[in-house]
């Protein structure tokens, strides 16, 4: 028989297994959620990344040629929680959007497709991530037109691993160098030559890792979506002195000029809160004001003149009485209702009955009797001989 000093002893042991199982379920647990999946399976992962921060996979080595900004604040690998943020949704064609110095390249483009094109499989890669063919790399970024951010904005960035482009979402620091197509969507991160797409907004609780910088605010993210139509220059913003700059796309800032019509607002306004000056909806036009109808005379008010206590004379614009016609007489009055019996005539002497079918303006059919063998009797007596 089992000593109770060794149930207790034993039961103990079972208890503090349990719990140790059930601390290492919860640790293997946690270890599955480190891609985002924390307290929510709608949970996502974002990383940020700043300016000078090539991220994971790098396809290449930075090609900005701008001196890159004050380096960001360190956060924990981890953060605290799933942060509360919000997506703003604009489109790549407005301008403001991008900003950067008139006549200079934000990046270098010819560096750019030298070093994607010196490696086979990551021009392979960069290839099938872009869309298009290895070989169609050098004019590709040609196409595209080196400019910088001007606003915190997510992305679907792409890194290089096992001979392959790996998908995770981004957020880039504003300032990040960027080459756009000309629906003015961000395609090639110049800090590490990742191709770029549209970003994928998740719903729910988004989990922030990575470096935060000065004036990050997860409320204030933009995500770029490619513009209605294709455009031939983009109006951004020249850095250096706050003016507006028309730059054409594909080009390295060699053709930059002052736009003929430039936009209705300041290059300084709230990429996100726009001032009075820029609306955000097109006002409706003005209604003008049409002449007034012309007035209606006033019609007299005339009397019956049937009336016993009419007036002699008539208001001016009354119609004069409307006198009977003597030659006119006034309708039969029936004597009741009539009916649906067929009416009899009366019988007259010498009456003849009318045929029962004429039909008039008809040619006559029986002009020719010598299509009968015997003559038709009409019904009607004929004449007695004199």
């Amino acid at each position: 028989m089992r000593s109770p000093r060794r149930f207790r002893h034993a039961a103990l042991a079972a208890l503090s297994a349990g719990v140790l199982l059930a601390a290492a379920g919860c640790d293997s647990a946690g270890d599955r959620t480190t891609k985002g999946t924390t307290g929510t399976a709608e949970a996502k992962d974002v990383l940020l990344q700043p300016l000078a921060e090539p991220g994971p996979g790098p396809f290449t080595r930075s090609t900005v040629r701008a001196a890159p900004s004050p380096s960001p604040t360190r956060s924990p690998e981890k953060d605290d929680g799933s942060a509360t943020r919000t997506v703003h949704r604009v489109s790549g064609a407005v301008p403001g959007l991008y900003g950067g110095v008139r006549s200079e390249a934000a990046c270098d483009v010819g560096q750019q497709a030298r070093l994607l094109t010196g490696d086979r499989d990551k021009a392979r890669a960069f290839a099938e991530t872009a869309g298009i063919e290895a070989v169609q790399i050098p004019g590709y970024l040609r196409s595209l037109t080196p400019v910088v951010l001007r606003a915190d904005a997510q992305v679907t960035n792409h890194g290089y691993s096992a001979g392959a482009g790996t998908a995770f979402q981004a957020v880039l620091q504003a300032g990040t160098a960027v080459l756009v197509d000309s629906r003015g969507l961000p395609r090639v991160r110049c800090a590490c030559g990742n191709p770029l797409g549209e970003p994928v907004i998740a719903k729910g609780q988004v989990t922030h890792r990575g470096e935060r910088w000065p004036g990050y605010d997860p409320a204030r993210i933009l995500a770029i979506e490619p513009g209605v139509q294709p455009v031939t220059g983009l109006v951004i913003v020249n850095t250096a002195d706050n003016t507006w700059i028309e730059r054409t796309v594909g080009d390295d800032g060699g053709r930059d000029r002052t736009p003929d019509d430039p936009p209705p607002f300041e290059p300084s306004d709230d990429l996100l809160f726009p001032s009075p000056a820029r609306p955000s909806e097109p006002e409706a036009p003005e209604a003008t004001p049409s002449a007034p109808a012309p007035a209606e005379p006033e019609q007299p008010q005339c009397p019956d003149p049937s009336a016993p206590d009419a007036p002699a004379e008539l208001p001016p614009g009354c119609p004069p009485p409307m006198e009977p016609d003597p030659g006119t007489e006034a309708p039969d009055d029936f004597d009741g209702m009539p009916t649906d019996e067929p009416w009899e005539l009366e019988d007259e002497p010498g009456a003849v009955p009318e045929p029962t079918q004429v039909f008039p303006g008809e040619p006559d059919e029986f002009d020719e009797f010598d299509e009968f063998d015997e003559p038709v009797d009409s019904g009607v007596p004929e004449p007695f001989a004199g």
